[in-house]
């Protein structure tokens, strides 16, 4: 289990407690209107299920995952959803689905294995399929709390895509954390499109 993983197992309710009501629809319109109704949605890193529910609300077909038990419980009873048990690197999709929402997910895979993760990600795209993803907005990698996080910059992110052979950046943008005690803190969010 790494740490990340144990941090989300023993604070799980702590973690659900402050992000399960926050309003991510800014978010989503950075996402959504490039997808068709109806279209299929996998929700990575699904934490509490949150978005999940929303998607599914909106008439979305979504299928979604979670690395911790306590969030894919979670997800279950908030989308009522078959949520999977499942690592970023464990990925088994081939094709599958028309988005990718890895909203704050992502950022917890160890830098050294995010450029495979992401060739899994496009694996489970059609293609021309859209992936939504979000990273801190920081010049270096850094721990907290037990948890370790994979940052970028704009400059970095984008010089990361270049070298995904998969991927083509459509859209980068900055957001503020719209958490009350995180508004100071500043996040990446990027849409890419399967080539």
């Amino acid at each position: 289990m790494t740490d990340s993983l144990r941090y989300y197992t023993n604070h799980a309710q702590q973690y659900l407690d402050t992000t399960l009501q926050i309003d991510m629809s800014a978010n989503y319109t950075l996402f959504l209107p490039y997808l068709s109704p109806g279209s299929s949605i996998l929700d990575a890193g699904c934490g509490s299920g949150r978005d999940s529910l929303a998607f599914r609300k909106l008439g979305y077909q979504v299928e979604a995952f979670d690395a911790c038990e306590a969030m894919v419980a979670s997800a279950r009873s908030v989308s009522q959803l078959p949520v999977r048990k499942l690592l970023f690197q464990e990925l088994d999709y081939d094709s599958q689905f028309d988005g990718i929402w890895a909203c704050a997910s992502l950022l917890h895979v160890p830098r050294q294995e995010l450029g495979h993760v992401f060739s899994l990600l496009a694996k489970a795209l059609k293609p021309k399929g859209f992936l939504y993803c979000s990273f801190k907005n920081r010049d270096e990698d850094f721990s907290m709390d037990g948890r370790s996080f994979t940052c970028f910059t704009s400059d970095a992110f984008r010089a990361f895509v270049v070298n995904q052979k998969d991927f083509i950046l459509k859209d980068l943008t900055l957001s503020l954390d719209i958490r009350p005690e995180r508004g100071t803190e500043t996040w990446i969010n990027a849409l890419l499109q399967k080539r």
